[in-house]
């Protein structure tokens, strides 16, 4: 009985080639980098990442940062499911100019956009002043760490939604009210399981992009050690001090915790899309 070949050959041709490209890239762009940082981690030793990793100012970082990337990633999947179904779904002036500013984190640099949150929400600005005058104080706090990583992260759930939302035809909603079920019923049994897969997808994309966000973060935050000092500014803070090996070791440490968060979320795409019947 013959074993079925590993990878499926289609009709079209090009298999060896194609496929020879994308090893190649993704050993060149991923494989390495991180089998050279595994590498230095090796090298450095268990206990000598663990010391320097069990500090304070370590801890204190990687918590600010992986948990405002959450919570930031959490309100980028509602608002940002809300604002591709509107999007799709409604016409209304100012559509198409809403529609092309969703993209606007995509081709801002991050330092710029650090610089312009940072001038509407600090103090003096014309947004700080006025949460100042009611005592809510955005940029140099972790709300200012949340705005960025909400302006830089939105994008890639609206994105990944939409199509997904322009294939569902309103005929499936028809049927569904035709059949008595109320919006919210609707909502929750049709339309939800549908938005599952991509809306974790633009999730999990949102939340990468956010653990890893340095630049638009760094005007904004304050960096204050134990307070407002993200992950990202602690491994470029060891680099100026040529302290390769702590920076290393802070890295792996968001290498380790970000594989988890990952693959806990890839795990329930795959149970989403065999509810639905996808896989």
């Amino acid at each position: 009985m013959s074993r079925a070949p590993l990878i499926q050959r289609t009709a079209m041709p090009g298999l060896g080639l194609s496929a020879g490209i994308t090893f190649f890239m993704l050993t060149l762009v991923v494989a390495l980098p991180i089998g050279a940082l595994l590498w230095q981690g090796a090298n450095f030793g268990l206990s000598n990442i663990w010391a320097t990793i069990n500090r304070d100012r370590v801890w204190a970082a990687l918590w600010l940062s992986f948990r405002l990337s959450f919570l930031a990633a959490c309100f980028n999947l509602v608002f940002g499911v809300i604002l591709a179904w509107v999007l799709v779904r409604y016409r209304f002036p100012g559509r198409r100019i809403i529609d092309a500013a969703v993209d606007l984190p995509f081709a801002l640099p991050t330092a710029v956009a650090g610089i312009a949150l940072t001038a509407l929400y600090a103090p003096n600005g014309v947004l700080g002043g006025l949460t100042d005058q009611i005592g809510w104080q955005i940029a140099y706090t972790r709300w200012g760490i949340f705005l960025a990583l909400v302006f830089v992260g939105l994008p890639f759930v609206t994105r990944t939604v939409q199509p997904v939302i322009e294939e569902i035809e309103t005929e499936v909603e028809e049927a569904s009210a035709t059949l008595g079920a109320s919006r919210s019923h609707t909502l929750r049994h049709v339309i939800a399981p549908m938005l599952m897969p991509a809306a974790l997808t633009g999730f999990a994309l949102s939340l990468a992009r956010a653990v890893g966000e340095y630049g638009s973060v760094i005007f904004i935050a304050g960096n204050i050690p134990l307070r407002t000092e993200i992950a990202p500014l602690l491994i470029v803070i060891q680099l100026e001090e040529y302290n390769y090996d702590a920076a290393g070791a802070i890295g792996l440490a968001m290498l380790a915790i970000s594989f988890t968060m990952l693959l806990f979320i890839n795990l329930i795409q795959i149970w989403s899309r065999k509810r639905i019947g996808h896989v």
